[in-house]
């Protein structure tokens, strides 16, 4: 059995732990055939009805399912580790202290030692207690699956740096010490973010919720990180600073990839200011009702649709994050547009998007104004967007910075 496989099984098997003490009743599962605080038209109906038959969760005695209730951190270490079936390196034991003579002692310490939880995390003790909330439980999913595999691991560290399809990775932003977790629970599909895109990270988990999580976890059984299309996306904009080998047919004459322009200086031909490029999006919208980039959410809108649509030719959108240094009084989008090549100039996203997700985007109007308060010392991170024709041969666009690095992408 590999050791993914393993994880996924200790993981499931643990579920049986969120009806222990706090929640236990003795009601049999095969004599529960619904709940009455679970009606049909509950949105994770389904999911607790299969994570029950599968024997991931008990009822409570009184016919009650319970799907609001929470689960604190003592319930999940317990869902991570008390019916494991691997073997850790090293045992640990009695790694809190305030969890001396607790019910959950045992599993906590099993938990730690397979990797799910760190320690040091913990400094003023594991207060097991306290609710779990969704950035927790995301660390101790993806550390648990980077403890038994590589390729995990490997993700943690490409993601470091990456830009995080959520909400709160726009605004106020997401640290590097976090995103990598992020990363690995929305790449993988085993969390998801809420209808507003955002994730939630402190927002804490219900038993319904963790129901819908652990069949997804269920599914992932024998998959490796690479075998996830969205974890990709989010992997190669952290380590090549664009998704381009994921969504365009484009290909690199010189240079890796756009990290090889990333966080350079180039400076405008007209010596009006200078710009740095952070990272490139791609999003292939072909297809209007299935759109291929994990990130097409946040730079897409219905707004686009009709002009996009009546477009003669397939358009890829490419979004760059850029911070533009203004090095003149009264710079606007005539310094913008005369002092840089075609290949780096780029146009307004839409306003509702950048005012939805909490980003910056050129100015439509007053540009002077909104320039004023920046300088060639402190700049401004802006979005922009350009298009790209998916059919074209030959050069499509080259990037070169002052100290000579240079991309070149063609189409063939």
């Amino acid at each position: 059995m590999n050791d993914l496989k393993k994880v996924t099984q200790l993981i499931l098997s643990g579920a049986l732990v969120i009806g222990i003490f706090p929640f236990t009743g003795n009601t049999s599962q095969a004599a529960v055939t619904s709940f009455k605080d679970v009606p049909k038209s509950h949105w994770a109906k389904a999911s607790i009805d299969a994570a029950v038959a599968k024997g991931y969760f008990k009822g409570y005695s009184d016919g009650t399912f319970k799907p609001g209730a929470t689960v604190t951190r003592a319930e999940f270490a317990a869902l991570l580790a008390r019916v494991a079936k691997g073997t850790p390196e090293t045992e640990q034991d009695n790694v809190f202290k305030d969890l001396t003579g607790h019910w959950s002692q045992k599993e906590v310490d099993r938990a730690v030692s397979l990797g799910f939880i760190n320690v040091k995390d913990y400094p003023n003790g594991f207060k097991p207690s306290t609710i779990i909330t969704r950035e927790e439980m995301a660390k101790w999913i993806s550390s648990g699956l980077a403890a038994a595999d590589k390729d995990f691991e490997q993700a943690l560290e490409d993601t470091k740096t990456s830009l995080i399809p959520v909400k709160e990775a726009f605004s106020p932003g997401i640290s590097p010490s976090k995103a990598p977790y992020i990363a690995v629970a929305i790449g993988t599909g085993v969390m998801t973010g809420y209808p507003d895109k955002s994730f939630g990270l402190t927002k804490t988990t219900t038993r319904a919720e963790a129901s819908v999580i652990l069949l997804r976890i269920a599914n992932m059984e024998g998959k490796k990180a690479s075998s996830f299309e969205a974890l990709n996306e989010i992997r190669s904009v952290g380590v090549a600073k664009s998704n381009f080998k994921e969504i365009t047919p484009f290909e690199f004459t010189t240079g890796r990839d756009f990290s090889d322009a990333s966080e350079k200086k180039v400076t405008f031909s007209n010596k009006s200011g200078s710009l740095v490029l952070h990272r490139t999006i791609a999003v292939d919208a072909s297809d209007w009702n299935n759109k291929k980039g994990v990130y097409a959410p946040f730079f897409f809108s219905e707004s686009y649709k009709e002009w996009y649509q009546s477009y003669p030719k397939k358009l890829i959108a490419v979004f760059q994050e850029v911070t533009i240094y203004p090095n003149k009084k009264g710079f606007n989008l005539d310094d913008y547009r005369q002092g840089l090549s075609n290949s780096f100039f780029g146009s307004a996203l839409k306003e509702d998007l950048a005012e939805k997700f909490g980003y910056t985007t050129l100015p439509k109007s007053n540009a002077e104004n909104f320039f004023a308060k920046y300088s060639s010392t402190n700049g401004v991170r802006i979005w922009i967007v350009k298009w790209y024709d998916e059919g074209y041969k030959g050069l499509v666009a080259g990037f070169k910075t002052d100290d000579g690095s240079g991309v070149q992408i063609y189409g063939r």
